[in-house]
């Protein structure tokens, strides 16, 4: 095994992420082996304080059983202090990281996590390039340096483009990380899984076989202390973006040729492009739902929350009909859906059949049992994403007994069940992955164009003089009743994330 360290410098040390995510997810990683070679933590923020006290915030953030792993990883934990507004302390920072690698220095990989405020990932990345911290060879095993950005990559398209063209002056493509912590998530790996090594759902997956699909992003929380960072995002740039954006590449995207990051990357931003566009404001007012939610008890709704401006038609609730304009999709709606203070909190997406031609079952009949029978319903696969992991198949069964009365039946998994370990935290895979330097799970540059492309044509509407303002939601609801006008012509209703 090689010798030389990893250094992962953690720009914004002293954030909610890097306490929260980034450094429980290093130390699970540690505790189980996963490191191929030794890894010191850098973290880097402007405050000043000691390794020795940055060590001991770090600490209550951890889990009980994180920290009897933490006693063995803590002494590979620093802390320096540097601005990136200041190119001095910037120089200092290049110097601590030598000397923190020793004799190795030379040979050892860097990943930089830009865990900062989106409009310092520029700066930053430029800052560090100037004094070549960036500079590495391609066609070396050591030495390489990484840059992980999180989100949100820019703002709209015109500001993704901007990023990318800043990042391109100083890193090639195979150096950036886009995270979008969702792809990390055990269950949406299996997605791949699930479809390309089960040989019976290949020809059922496409139009001749799928009524619809339907992916939903539920939370029961609302913006809580984050309205003023939300009040500036909304429902549509925070998740549809990024999260739904990317489950409907992996449901939707064809087999690649091989498992390789360019192969699967490559499909998932054919999906993405072949989004057919809203071309007119009357497009997006017949196939997009906004709404924000009120709260009929004394707890406050969106415009009462903490930031928000009183008169914000930000949306905390999106909906969606999207088509997809490819062999595959063409005529099969994708309906989106993702809002806060909902009834519940899940991710699932749920694929419905067509239903047979003929309804045998449920014709008039004589029987004493005439009126009795359930109505058709469509078969459904559902993927659960979180809290529960796990596959559903639902169909029609006979109950027992005279007369065709039918019930609805269904076969599960579900990952508690069938594995005794615990699966990965989302960052836990993610961070490992970038440290081998396996970008399969992280957003490519015109992958985040093209999702951004999609969602542009949706705010243009809505910031035209003549939109409507957006609709209204019960806080605990299951959203506005006009989203349920998405479905027509469909089979179903939108789930509701029970098993």
């Amino acid at each position: 095994m090689t010798t030389y360290p990893v250094q992962v410098v953690i720009f914004g040390a002293s954030g909610d992420l890097t306490a929260r995510k980034l450094i429980p997810a290093l130390v699970d990683n540690a505790s189980r082996g996963a490191f191929q070679t030794p890894v010191q933590i850098i973290g880097v923020a402007r405050h000043p304080k000691t390794s020795e006290s940055w060590r001991a915030e770090l600490a209550t953030w951890l889990s009980d059983d994180q920290r009897a792993a933490w006693d063995a990883f803590a002494p590979n934990v620093f802390y320096t202090q540097a601005d990136v507004d200041d190119p001095a302390s910037i120089e200092e920072l290049a110097a601590d990281l030598d000397e923190l690698a020793g004799e190795h220095a030379a040979t050892c990989g860097r990943l930089f996590y830009l865990a900062l405020a989106p409009r310092l990932f520029a700066p930053t990345v430029e800052r560090l390039a100037h004094i070549g911290m960036l500079t590495s060879d391609p066609l070396r095993a050591e030495g390489w340096r990484r840059v992980v950005i999180e989100k949100p990559f820019g703002t709209d398209l015109a500001t993704a483009q901007w990023l990318n063209i800043v990042l391109g002056r100083h890193l090639r493509e195979d150096q950036i990380y886009r995270i979008d912590h969702y792809l990390g998530k055990e269950s949406v790996q299996n997605l791949l899984a699930f479809r390309f090594t089960n040989a019976i759902w290949e020809p059922l997956w496409n139009r001749a076989h799928v009524d619809s699909v339907e992916i939903s992003v539920c939370e029961a929380v609302g913006v809580a202390d984050r309205g003023g960072y939300y009040d500036h995002a909304g429902a549509l740039r925070d998740m549809v973006q990024n999260h739904l954006m990317q489950l409907l590449a992996l449901v939707a995207m064809e087999a690649p040729t091989s498992m390789s990051p360019e192969a699967v990357r490559s499909e998932k931003v054919k999906v993405l492009r072949a989004l057919v566009p809203f071309t007119s404001p009357e497009d997006v007012w017949r196939d997009v739902v906004r709404a924000q939610y009120v709260d009929p008890s004394e707890n406050p709704g969106y415009l009462q929350a903490p930031g928000v401006a009183e008169d914000s038609a930000t949306e905390t609730f999106v909906a969606i009909r999207a088509q997809i304009h490819n062999w595959r999709w063409n005529g099969v709606p994708f309906l989106l859906r993702t809002g806060k203070s909902l009834r519940k909190r899940y991710t699932e997406i749920i694929l419905r059949f067509r239903a047979p031609p003929v309804d045998l079952f449920t014709a008039p009949t004589t029987s004493v049992l005439a009126g009795s029978f359930c109505s058709m319903q469509p078969n459904e696969l559902v993927m659960r994403i979180q809290p529960d992991e796990g596959i559903r198949i639902r169909f029609l069964v006979k109950q027992p007994g005279p007369g065709n009365v039918m019930r609805l039946a269904s076969l599960g998994f579900d990952y508690k069940d069938v594995f005794d370990e615990r699966s990965p935290e989302a960052y836990e895979r993610l961070l490992l992955d970038a440290i081998e330097g396996n970008p399969t799970l992280f957003i490519r540059g015109d992958e985040a164009e093209a999702a951004w492309r999609f969602c542009d044509a949706i705010h243009a509407a809505w910031d035209a003089p003549d939109a409507p303002p957006p609709g209204r939601y019960e806080a605990g609801s299951t959203g506005p009743e006009e989203a349920d006008s998405l479905f027509r012509g469909c089979e179903g209703i939108w789930g509701h994330g029970g098993v």
